[in-house]
């Protein structure tokens, strides 16, 4: 499993200026068909950006926070 840590991807104040280095940067974390887990403190359209840009990458998408278990985003693992 391939975990993202979405708070390294920026410093200090994540900035929509910013947005296409980011998923650049999880893109590139990612690889392909693994499985991948996304956490770290990241406002909502980083996340949301970052899961989409995944779909079609990752055979398996997990969203983990500090207040949840995990919250399976899409799985397109045929087994």
């Amino acid at each position: 499993m391939v975990i993202i840590d979405l708070l390294v991807l920026y410093e200090n104040t994540a900035k929509l200026s910013e947005l296409e280095t980011y998923k650049d940067k999880a893109l590139a974390a990612a690889g392909e068909g693994e499985e991948i887990l996304l956490t770290g403190a990241a406002p909502v359209w980083l996340y949301l950006t970052v899961a989409h840009a995944l779909h079609g990458k990752a055979k398996r998408l997990i969203y983990r926070s500090p207040v949840t278990d995990d919250v399976e985003v899409f799985n397109h693992d045929p087994y």
